[in-house]
Parts: C-alpha cells; structure tokens; sequence
C-alpha cells in the first residue's frame, strides 16, 4: 500500500489544529476534576469564607439596602451616563442587567435600546423585583422583564442576549463559575460581558476591599472561559469598565 505523505501531513496538521482549537473551549466549559472553590474558617468579615481564584466572596448586600441603590450622590459619584455611552446599546438589542436590584442601570437601559429592544432584570431576591417592577410600571417603561434568577443560574433564554451588564455585582456571586458558565450560554455569538467594578487597585476609594476588583482578578477569573478580552475603560470616576465578548 502506498502512503500520499503530503496528504498525509497535510490531514495531521489539520487534526492537530483542530484539537488546539476545541480543547481549551471543551475544558472551559466543562468542570474541573479539581475544586475551584476553597473554604476558609479565618476569613474578612465581609466575606463568605469561600475563596475562587484566591479572591474571597463578598457578602450579597441584602433588598434592605435598596435605598442606598437609589442614593441621589449616585449621579455625581458613579456618571451613569458615561457607563451608557460606553456600552454603544442600539435600538432593537436584548440586554441583561445581573443583579439588577432596584432597576436603577435597567431603567436607563430599556431607554437606550427602545420599545423593540428588551432588557432582562435578573436579581436572586424577589423583593429586589418588586421594587424594580413598581419602579417601571410609575415610570411606563414596558421593554423591561423582571426574572428571578438563583445563585447559581441567571435564568436567560440560551443564546439570545447581545450584553450582559454587571454593576458592582460580581464579586458578590456565591457561585461564580458556574454563574459565569451560565451567562456565556445566553449570549448570542460575539455578544458581551460587562463588569463594572470599584477599582481594587486604588485604596483611596471609600468601599470595603472585597467590594472592590481589580482589573487584573477579573481578567484572570475569565481566563478559564471562551471569551475574549475587548476593552478597559477608566472613563468612570471610581469604577473600571472591563469588556469581553464571546468566542
């Protein structure tokens, strides 16, 4: 029997391609053997105990201190704003707001992407929804869709969102992995991820330390998913603006 080396070779190369290509996607999406999550008996009072990537859980800031969310110093410390500019929303998109507590960033979003757009409330605590939803029917906003999400799911259809938004959120997801899995699912294919973080590398912003990340951590903690890094933004007072899209 004769061998086409060429082709041969040829087929190998692409072989080898290929599996250098899905092997990273196949583990990224898929658990690892080994735990990702680390429990501590000594730990920050502010935290939960439990450390993902060597960074410690904050505490869900609980619907008691929604009032704090609505906060009139909000516009001058945080420029909503210029976060809505740098999003480039357009009219017709479907976004998410993860942890959207009262709908403060929802209600600026349903007006951006306009009555053919929809934004997707999700927060884990139904009296968050409550308020929200009290808060869109006293302003007839009515692009808005309130879902109850858990701890571990954020309850979007599959492959439907063109952005995720996430403000000041993050860091407090019990379960990260499997919440940041769970987001990647419900955006369409190049669609993106937003984190808006106070930014841990300045001490001089007033928050506690595991209220705040910085650039560094949650680039790392997206290292293990099918995603791409686009952008960081300093354009905010206090706060980064860190940008992914899906692969």
């Amino acid at each position: 029997m004769r061998i086409n080396f060429v082709n041969f070779s040829r087929r190998l190369c692409a072989f080898v391609l290929l599996a250098a290509i899905i092997c990273p996607i196949q583990r990224a999406l898929s658990k690892p053997d080994a735990p990702i999550y680390e429990v501590r008996k000594e730990h920050d009072r502010d935290g939960i105990g439990t450390f993902y990537r060597h960074r410690e859980i904050a505490h869900v800031m609980g619907h008691q201190a929604a009032d704090w969310l609505e906060r009139p110093e909000r516009e001058q410390e945080e420029k909503p704003g210029l976060l809505l500019e740098a999003l480039k929303l357009k009219p017709g998109e479907v976004v998410a707001d993860i942890g959207a507590g009262t709908g403060y960033y929802t209600r600026r979003m349903a007006q951006k992407v306009g009555e053919k757009g929809i934004v997707y409330a999700v927060d884990i605590q139904q009296e968050m929804l409550d308020l929200l939803t009290n808060k869109m029917t006293e302003l007839k906003i009515h692009n808005v869709k309130p879902v109850l999400g858990t701890i571990t799911d954020p309850k979007l259809p599959a492959t439907a969102v063109d952005l995720i938004l996430m403000v000041d959120v993050y860091h407090e997801f019990d379960h990260p992995y499997e919440m940041t899995q769970a987001m990647i699912k419900s955006l369409k294919p190049g669609g993106r991820i937003v984190f808006v973080e106070f930014r841990g590398e300045d001490p001089k912003i007033p928050i506690k330390p595991l209220h705040k990340m910085t650039e560094a951590q949650v680039r790392k903690e997206m290292a293990f998913f099918p995603l791409e890094w686009v952008e960081t933004s300093e354009v905010l007072p206090i706060q980064h603006i860190i940008v992914f899209k899906k692969k």
